[in-house]
């Protein structure tokens, strides 16, 4: 992994950067790895394996905490200002929106949860049918965030905020198309409340990644983006394509 700052006189310093850099990564793979499972537990309609992915969720706050204290020693120790300041602030933040992303992985197994769960009736298979296709575009927009943050790679994370728009028309289509299910059979209604429920935690995962890679670009240029439209981050920065 490529160091995520430029040399310092105190070497300790490059050390905890590196080591803060490296954990985000790793709570990064850990989050894609739970809405994965979540994903696999809605797909072989196992609710105990649903419940067991919920679980795990612990795992990622505990993570979560680590950071946190290692980012405040990290402020209090070395008092960064710059380029040092904004990696510690990306990291920060980072952490933040992949704890979310835990959060939602874990509401996609609950889901699981509450469709097989119980002795009622099993959704209509056509009701999931986008949830599956969403859910793998969003992992692979984590998977695309993570590597943009791993070599801070600008192309990449400008690559997720463009696809983001994407993702947000899929989600659009998904409920229209749930809708129908509705129409043609009324007693569809609660099925696809939840289903709609799981669409939105999806949703939702996508726009963290999307912040990721907004704090990225804030790191590598020290520019807020937030409010910038994507098509003048393409044209200025490209798609690494």
């Amino acid at each position: 992994m490529s160091k995520p700052t430029e040399g310092h006189i105190v070497k300790r310093f490059d050390d905890q950067l590196t080591h803060l850099h490296g954990l985000v990564l790793e709570m990064g793979r850990m989050v894609v790895e739970q809405l994965r499972r979540a994903l696999d537990t809605l797909d072989a309609e196992d609710a105990e394996a649903a419940r067991e992915v919920a679980e795990r969720d612990q795992e990622v706050n505990r993570l979560d905490n680590r950071v946190d204290d290692e980012l405040v020693r990290v402020l209090a120790m070395r008092a960064p200002v710059a380029r040092d300041l904004r990696e510690v602030m990306a990291v920060a933040k980072s952490v933040t929106d992949l704890e979310r992303v835990g959060d939602e992985a874990r509401r996609v197994a609950q889901l699981t949860q509450r469709l097989y769960g119980n002795s009622g009736s099993s959704p209509n298979p056509g009701l999931l049918r986008d949830f599956f296709e969403l859910g793998q575009d969003v992992i692979a927009a984590l998977e695309t965030t993570l590597r943009a943050f791993e070599s801070l790679d600008l192309d990449l994370a400008v690559e997720v905020l463009h696809n983001d728009e994407a993702l947000d028309g899929e989600f659009q289509a998904a409920l229209r198309r749930l809708s129908t299910y509705i129409m043609e059979d009324h007693r569809n209604v609660g099925h696809v409340v939840e289903v709609v429920l799981g669409l939105r935690a999806l949703d939702r995962i996508g726009a963290h990644a999307k912040n990721i890679a907004g704090y990225i670009i804030y790191l590598a240029t020290g520019r807020d983006v937030r409010h910038v439209p994507t098509g003048s981050l393409i044209e200025e920065f490209g798609t690494g394509g």
